[in-house]
């Protein structure tokens, strides 16, 4: 069943799932905290952006390659056309054992060729969440941090599932920055 606004703040407090939690909806920039249904997470100021041709340099999700990519840190970053980076949230999540979260991109990064791939928070996964943003656009786009990225829906289940994402040693569980692919 898809959660409500009291319920988000009540299992907030109670689990310290997102922290830190805005408990209103903050409309200041591109807008965070929590919505009627979900909650609007907000992207640091740190990046991994990917360097290169796309077409010239190989991805390899089980042999990755942290020289593709080059650090930086920016509190306006312009992501060139056609690329992509990766984040980390500034909200750092504890998901109980009986929620799923579904995570969509922000319709006003969507609308300028931005999307977002954020897989789902799973029943007990922790850590600050790695996002990637990839620029669809013909032109550079400006993301902003500090400011809203994409927003979660919280799922709950009747009780809590078998076997949790920190039961089976999840290899992204507390991750504290941002984090490449792993086997």
């Amino acid at each position: 069943m898809l959660k409500n606004d009291r319920w988000i703040i009540e299992q907030a407090k109670a689990y310290r799932m997102i922290e830190p939690f805005e408990p209103k909806l903050v409309s200041k920039g591109i807008s965070f905290g929590e919505s009627s249904y979900g909650y609007d997470f907000r992207i640091s100021d740190e990046f991994q952006v990917f360097k290169g041709n796309p077409s010239e340099v190989p991805l390899d999700p089980k042999h990755p390659d942290p020289s593709n990519f080059e650090p930086v840190k920016k509190t306006v970053l312009t992501l060139p056309a056609n690329t992509y980076a990766l984040g980390r949230t500034i909200e750092y999540f504890r998901i109980p054992r009986n929620i799923l979260t579904i995570c969509f991109g922000k319709s006003t990064y969507a609308r300028c060729g931005v999307m977002m791939n954020i897989t789902p928070f799973e029943p007990e996964w922790e850590g600050y969440a790695t996002i990637a943003i990839i620029n669809t656009a013909s032109r550079p786009v400006k993301i902003y941090s500090g400011e809203g990225i994409a927003q979660l829906l919280f799922l709950e289940a009747s009780e809590g599932c078998e076997t949790s994402y920190a039961d089976r040693k999840g290899k992204y569980n507390k991750q504290q920055q941002i984090t490449l692919s792993k086997i």
